[in-house]
């Protein structure tokens, strides 16, 4: 028996990745998992409950609290996982592809946080974990939309986490270094001098396991914040870690 059996989880972003393997360790775990996702794609998962959402847009996300708190009940855990990546020169990035960067990594979560927390609170409690990037506190080139997102992102957490003080609540942000993703299929990183191989990049599952540790904590232990890196131990080329959850 663990700390999350029979509690109820929802996971953002769940369908591949990094929210896909959150959401296996939480049922692993126990918990009642709810995935959201723009879409689903395979056969559905009968351990998951499986509801559409598309986070960029407010009355969606309002849809989706609606629902998870009208039929499932207030979440013990809450795991804002969507988003999305661009690696692209200043000059390259035009004010749509910054925008699109904002509203899912930084407004999406915002807009999260917005339709869970209060009710997080008034029930007394729970974990809310936002996933960030090695470029939520580091500079890389060709980052320029994706790490705006993820500074803000930071500073977003950091805000909640003075907000929901001493209310029961435990915000902790999950930043990850270069994770081995389908987000990295347009990018070729072996072929971009100062990026790791994929073979050297972090597993999904190895950032599940830091958001399932901090998710499984007793009530009185919080955890801020969570950094992890790949060793370089596997990896093949140069080491230099490239913005990327």
């Amino acid at each position: 028996m663990t700390t999350l059996a029979g509690r109820l989880a929802l996971v953002t972003g769940g369908s591949r990745g990094i929210g896909a393997a959150t959401a296996r360790m939480l049922a692993a775990a126990g918990a009642r998992v709810v995935r959201a996702a723009r879409a689903f794609p395979g056969a559905a998962e009968g351990q998951f409950i499986d509801l559409p959402c598309d986070l960029t847009d407010e009355r969606q996300v309002e849809d989706l609290a609606g629902r998870v708190l009208g039929s499932e009940g207030v979440p013990a855990v809450v795991v804002s996982n969507a988003g999305g990546f661009l690696l692209q020169s200043l000059e390259h990035t035009s004010p749509a592809d910054f925008d699109a960067q904002i509203a899912l990594n930084l407004r999406g979560s915002f807009l999260l946080a917005r339709a869970f927390l209060p009710a997080m609170r008034d029930a007394g409690g729970g974990s809310f974990i936002s996933v960030g990037s090695v470029a939520d506190h580091a500079g890389f080139p060709e980052n320029a939309a994706y790490a705006a997102s993820k500074y803000g992102l930071r500073g977003l957490h950091e805000t909640l986490v003075a907000e929901y003080r001493g209310t029961g609540v435990r915000l902790t942000l999950v930043s990850p270094g270069a994770t081995d993703t389908t987000i990295w299929d347009p990018f070729a990183p072996e072929r971009r001098p100062g990026f790791p191989s994929r073979s050297g990049m972090l597993r999904p599952e190895d950032v599940a396991e830091a958001i399932l540790f901090a998710a499984s904590r007793p009530d009185h232990v919080h955890l801020d914040w969570i950094r992890l890196q790949p060793s370089g131990r596997l990896a093949s080329g140069p080491s230099r870690p490239p913005a990327n959850a």
